[in-house]
């Protein structure tokens, strides 16, 4: 019953009563648009007062990884397929920055916090954090290795 409704009043309209429709259509629409925008704002604004205009650290770390997510993304797209194999190797080489922080994390229970348990559980993934470190730079060199000799002359 309402569909017909709506279709009686569409075909009954003339050109220039639904051009007028339509305009006060998208100026009513363009007014909640603004409208949304100006409660955006205010709620921004006060969100900026009420923490001091200060950004959460996690929120700009997570910021930074996804931006080096993307550059790394496409400085290894960027690479010929025939350099593949070296980019990841050193890449897998310099993953030993990983081995100090492991390491940091490890000697974290030296310090006086009260806390054993947490203490032991940053030694305990402190561990993990060395060993898989260890493995992928030990996995890196090894690749390397095995790429170079396939370059050498044989005897």
């Amino acid at each position: 019953m309402a569909s017909t409704t709506i279709s009686n009043a569409v075909t009954t309209l003339t050109p220039e009563q639904a051009l007028a429709a339509a305009r006060a259509q998208a100026e009513a629409a363009r007014i909640a648009a603004d409208n949304a925008q100006a409660y955006a704002d205010a709620v921004a604004a006060s969100l900026a007062a009420a923490t001091g205009g200060a950004v959460d650290p996690t929120v700009f770390r997570l910021a930074i990884f996804v931006l080096a997510i993307f550059v790394g993304y496409y400085v290894v797209w960027q690479v010929t397929p025939a350099l593949h194999t070296p980019l990841m190797s050193v890449t897998n080489a310099i993953s030993s920055v990983i081995v100090v922080g492991a390491l940091l994390a490890v000697g974290v229970a030296t310090l006086d916090t009260g806390d054993a348990g947490a203490a032991w559980a940053a030694r305990i993934f402190g561990f993990i954090a060395l060993v898989l470190a260890s493995v992928n730079i030990f996995g890196g060199f090894l690749v390397t290795q095995r790429m170079l000799a396939m370059y050498k002359k044989k005897a």
